[in-house]
């Protein structure tokens, strides 16, 4: 499919400096075809512990960006979206290439500042559209399992990625957050471990309520504005089946040290979304979202030791529900 693209154009290759916040494994080239900047992302369970994390690709299964593509789910996100997915190429062993269209200027610079109120609503917006887009969705494609969201960084998986002789920053660090958080706050720690360990009661909680299709991970680094208003969403390697409070709570976990308003605030501006596009909350949004804050604690608790504020918010939550989950 990618030297489909290509044919007939001219084609230049260069090295592409990864973003900071690109925390996997994968190669990355810079592209240029028919004089317009590409980039070439090369994935597979070797290259990219993230893959391995989250279990995808496993069994000879496609992963699930090439579900995506091949089934057409990108071609029918949104207007507000742009993927900047141009082809997929996969070669059956697990590794693939994704093609897209060069989109750094529009992406969110790296870095520590908090991010424009007015770009961050948008996100929401847009985060909100692609619920409506998709909302009710029941996964005939093999896109991510919802429990594999929340045993991805544990120390298990650390231990893992060590035994197969693989050095990547982000596993290297789970044990010692972990540590940490067990040090910090002894009680929250032990309900995440147990969720991470084994996820089947929140998985089974969260699939009591609506569920759509959710991109997975709307870090800051994934994230761009055109100026045309539209929201760049790239990395679809989490997509799956679950509710709009899911892609709330990492995107809430994930980016807390730029996001511009509380994340009660957040949290609401994302409610109000879903109700303009047409899908009524009433009835699940509250237990949806305590939920899926829970799931967000165990995928990133381990990460907040070092701010004790935004550590006390996440576990005032996660206590009274994560206790009820493991009775």
């Amino acid at each position: 499919m990618i030297s489909a693209v290509a044919a007939g154009r001219a084609v230049r290759r260069a090295d592409y400096a990864k973003n900071v916040d690109s925390l996997s494994g994968s190669a990355f080239e810079r592209v240029i075809i028919g004089g317009e900047g590409h980039v070439l992302k090369r994935i597979g369970r070797d290259l990219d512990w993230i893959m391995r994390a989250v279990g995808d690709g496993t069994d000879g299964a496609p992963p699930w960006a090439v579900s995506m593509w091949r089934n057409r789910l990108l071609d029918v996100l949104p207007v507000e979206l742009d993927h900047t997915v141009v082809g997929m190429a996969h070669d059956g062993t697990g590794r693939f290439a994704i093609l897209m269209r060069d989109v750094g200027d529009a992406m969110v610079p790296p870095g520590s500042a908090r991010i424009p109120l007015a770009q961050h609503r948008g996100f929401l917006d847009h985060m909100a559209a692609m619920h409506v887009r998709f909302f009710p969705f029941e996964d005939d494609f093999g896109l991510m399992p919802l429990g594999a969201r929340y045993a991805a960084l544990t120390p298990e998986m650390s231990a893992r990625e060590a035994a197969a002789g693989h050095d990547d920053p982000v596993p290297r660090a789970v044990p010692t957050g972990w540590a940490a958080l067990r040090e910090a706050a002894a009680p929250a720690y032990e309900i995440a471990y147990a969720l991470g360990t084994d996820p089947a009661p929140l998985a089974e909680a969260l699939a009591e309520t609506p569920a759509t299709l959710i991109h997975g991970d709307w870090k800051y680094g994934n994230l761009g504005s055109h100026g045309d208003g539209r929201t760049v969403l790239l990395d679809w390697g989490w997509p799956g089946r679950a509710g709009p409070c899911v892609d709330l709570a990492w995107y809430l976990a994930v980016n807390c040290d730029r996001l511009p308003e509380s994340k009660q605030d957040a949290a609401g501006a994302l409610r109000d979304a879903l109700e303009r596009g047409g899908l009524p909350t009433a009835g699940w949004w509250d237990r949806q979202l305590e939920l899926a804050l829970v799931g967000g604690f165990v995928q990133l608790g381990w990460s907040k030791t070092n701010d004790p504020a935004e550590l006390g918010w996440w576990i005032e939550r996660v206590l009274p529900v994560g206790r009820d989950l493991l009775r």
